[in-house]
């Protein structure tokens, strides 16, 4: 179980710091939660306790996970769905709302992909920068390194230098 200070991911938010663990009588019950302050927002999130598991709250990706979401980046050769794009925006968040490094790292790569051929809708762009953010934020958390460095690494491992336009 975690602990005040400890560092961990909560899904579709992102790394977030255990800031205290609290007490409250709620209903005449006494529920202990979690008190995460959410970095990148520095939005706060009460998660019962007994709830973290349901949540998807997990530990920092390690090195090795982090060369399993470069490998995903990676691949090549998969085939994007040509299912309509609010689907594949639905099973998209789905995969975010999951907090698992890689199922994000999938959606990452997989609207890289489409972008290659198409232009991206606002909804599909706006998923983009969050799976790509969600990356960046524990990556760099996880490695101790300059969220620059690792937005480069993520955008090399998929094959591209994105140039932004001043």
């Amino acid at each position: 179980m975690f602990k005040v200070g400890d560092i961990v991911v909560y899904p579709a938010h992102g790394v977030s710091e255990v800031e205290s663990i609290e007490t409250r009588e709620i209903s005449g019950n006494t529920i202990s939660f979690f008190i995460l302050k959410v970095l990148d927002t520095q939005m706060t999130v009460m998660v019962p306790v007994t709830n973290v598991q349901n949540v998807g709250i997990r530990e920092l990706i390690d090195n090795k996970g982090i060369d399993k979401v470069l490998g995903i980046l990676k691949e090549r050769s998969v085939s994007v769905d040509n299912q309509t794009w609010n689907r594949r925006y639905r099973e998209y968040m789905e995969k975010i709302k999951s907090g698992s490094a890689f199922e994000i790292a999938e959606v990452l790569r997989d609207l890289n992909i489409l972008k290659r051929g198409k232009e991206l809708s606002f909804g599909e762009r706006k998923m983009y920068d969050t799976a790509k953010n969600l990356l960046v934020n524990e990556v760099s958390t996880s490695k101790k390194v300059d969220k620059k460095e690792i937005e480069k690494m993520l955008l090399e491992a998929m094959g591209k230098i994105e140039t932004k336009t001043p």
